[in-house]
């Protein structure tokens, strides 16, 4: 298990209970800790006033109260959590209202579909939480990658620094999802972030950043989640 300092949390035959200790204003927040930037998103969660724990087994997704899945490989995320037997029951605790936070590929699989840069059909494990079509490396491979400063609707302040590595992008989405925020491109405007209810999702990696304000946002979904 993965602890962050300061966070009110004991262990029990392998499954994360929440101590006496805690406040319902810091909600216990999950990090699928398959592959993939797990330390910078329990950081970021940690400074966006969550108590931030590691989770790879199905046992552990029933004590906390939503889940970030990180940037990483999302065809390595999936085939993981197949094996792991996380696959089910995350989609299990979302259909029930779990909100979950995907960042690059944690994008990827929460969303109905991907694709691969060229269009084709990307044939891996998914959530099928989100009502959206994600298209893989859609800005490019690794020498493509860059930083940009966006405008995203519900963030305070300033634009928000956006580190994009073999970024996604959200081809397509349904009415029920809310863009957020889009880049341009020399294809026109793509969407980089989105929401749909309790589900959160970034095309770029903010935990690589010093700026936990997507976090934040987050743990007020989680927070809002609880009070329903």
């Amino acid at each position: 298990m993965v602890r962050i300092p300061g966070e009110a949390l004991v262990a029990n035959r392998g499954v994360h209970h929440r101590s006496s200790a805690t406040d319902s204003d810091r909600p216990l927040v999950g990090v699928l800790a398959l592959q993939g930037d797990v330390l910078e998103n329990l950081r970021m969660l940690s400074a966006a006033g969550a108590q931030a724990v590691a989770c790879k087994r199905p046992a552990e997704l029933e004590a906390i109260d939503g889940l970030v899945i990180p940037g990483g490989e999302s065809t390595t995320i999936g085939k993981l959590a197949v094996m792991y037997g996380l696959l089910d029951p995350l989609r299990q605790r979302m259909r029930a209202g779990m909100p979950a936070f995907g960042t690059c590929a944690g994008a990827i699989l929460l969303a109905s579909k991907a694709l691969h840069a060229d269009g084709r059909p990307a044939d891996q494990p998914l959530l099928a939480a989100m009502d959206t079509v994600v298209r893989r490396n859609a800005f490019g491979r690794q020498v493509a990658s860059f930083e940009a400063d966006i405008d995203v609707k519900g963030l305070p302040g300033r634009p928000l620094h956006a580190i994009f590595i073999r970024a996604p992008w959200i081809e397509e989405h349904g009415p029920a999802v809310e863009v957020l925020a889009k880049v341009g491109t020399p294809l026109g405007d793509k969407v980089v972030v989105a929401r749909q209810g309790n589900l959160l999702a970034s095309a770029f990696h903010p935990e690589l950043t010093d700026d936990s304000r997507l976090h934040a946002l987050f743990v007020d979904i989680v927070r809002e989640a609880a009070t329903v």
